[in-house]
């Protein structure tokens, strides 16, 4: 059966952070002129991607001045908590490289800020709503992405592109990027591994009812790719 979604299946997931890593540097050298404007993900599976990212032959090569990087989603946490995203990606990779980094400040609660600097850094599309080069996301357990959870009201949001997101399971609110920001992008890649992301992974790629949150994501013009290893996706006969 053919998945819902271009899929590339890895290995393992050091196979899998490679294969991204690679592609990835390719995009970086191919881009037009000015930045290549880039959404970071959280999550252990990015994180391997960024490790990867800021050693050699990567982090020689890639022109880190060309890449600006934004976040798709933060938790309400301070930029030097354990759970946020950006220490995670700052530790990890930005650090390391000279790029142009823009936090989400998701503890302030100021979405429309966060909106505003997409807007003005962004280039837009047709629609006025800006595309980014590149968007990474993840994919929960629960089907969620960014911080796009199910029954959560940023599900329904058609107007703005930044959100703060409560999520009652959590007893909190996160900032997120909505559908309407996310379906603008040229290019998203969604990274998943593990065996506890299998049964999520498969149910989103061959059922079509699915409802989790992670298929609403589907750019139009843009293209989406799902990346896997081979505990998170099999192939389906």
């Amino acid at each position: 059966m053919k998945p819902l979604f271009p899929t590339i299946i890895c290995t393992d997931p050091k196979a899998l952070a490679e294969a991204v890593a690679d592609k990835f540097l390719y995009l970086a050298f191919n881009a037009v002129p000015g930045p290549l404007t880039v959404a970071l993900s959280g999550g252990s599976t990015p994180k391997r991607l960024y490790e990867l990212l800021a050693q050699p032959p990567y982090f020689e090569k890639i022109p880190w001045e060309r890449v600006e990087f934004f976040f798709g989603d933060e938790r309400s946490v301070p930029p030097e908590h354990v759970d946020s995203n950006y220490r995670m990606a700052r530790e990890a990779l930005l650090d390391k490289v000279p790029s142009k980094v823009h936090r989400m400040a998701a503890e302030s609660g100021r979405a429309d800020e966060y909106e505003a600097v997409v807007r003005a850094r962004v280039p837009g599309g047709s629609a006025g709503i800006p595309r980014f080069d590149l968007v990474l996301l993840g994919i929960g357990t629960d089907g969620h992405t960014a911080s796009l959870f199910p029954g959560t009201d940023a599900l329904q949001e058609t107007k703005k592109l930044v959100v703060m997101n409560d999520v009652p399971k959590l007893k909190t609110a996160r900032m997120t990027f909505t559908y309407p920001l996310l379906n603008a992008a040229k290019k998203v890649w969604v990274l998943a591994s593990g065996e506890d992301k299998q049964k999520v992974v498969q149910d989103a790629l061959y059922n079509p009812d699915s409802a989790h949150p992670i298929v609403g994501v589907r750019p139009q013009p843009g293209e989406v790719l799902w990346w896997l290893d081979g505990d998170s996706g099999t192939l389906q006969a």
